[in-house]
């Protein structure tokens, strides 16, 4: 059986940028995470990937590297989450830079990155 579990809106506080002044003061970044485990039904948490773990390494992988592009602490992320467990078979990481250096109104800017097939 597969189950797919979300993590959204992870807020980790990192050094993240092309821009100086985002690598010397940080700034707040949310992840979502979706993931989908290939496990037993079991009621135990040994048959499945904890989402509590997801999120304790996602956050040590934004705040432990500095990058200088989203896409690529995505992409960390993406490796980091699908290395975790064998039960994972499908990941989907998106960064959310609310505060990016952008000189007009706006709401966010995203990116995600995939590995492996979702199932419904």
């Amino acid at each position: 059986m597969r189950y797919t579990i979300e993590l959204t809106g992870l807020e980790v506080f990192a050094y993240h940028g092309v821009l100086q002044h985002e690598k010397d003061y940080g700034q707040t970044f949310l992840i979502d995470c979706r993931y989908q485990v290939e496990a037993e039904a079991e009621d135990q948490l040994s048959s499945t990937v904890s989402y509590a773990a997801v999120a304790d390494l996602l956050h040590v992988t934004a705040t432990s590297n500095r990058f200088d592009l989203i896409e690529s602490l995505a992409s960390s992320c993406l490796a980091a989450v699908s290395a975790l467990d064998r039960k994972i078979v499908a990941v989907q990481v998106t960064v959310h830079k609310p505060q990016a250096p952008i000189d007009h109104k706006f709401d966010d800017v995203s990116v995600s990155v995939q590995s492996g097939r979702f199932e419904n």
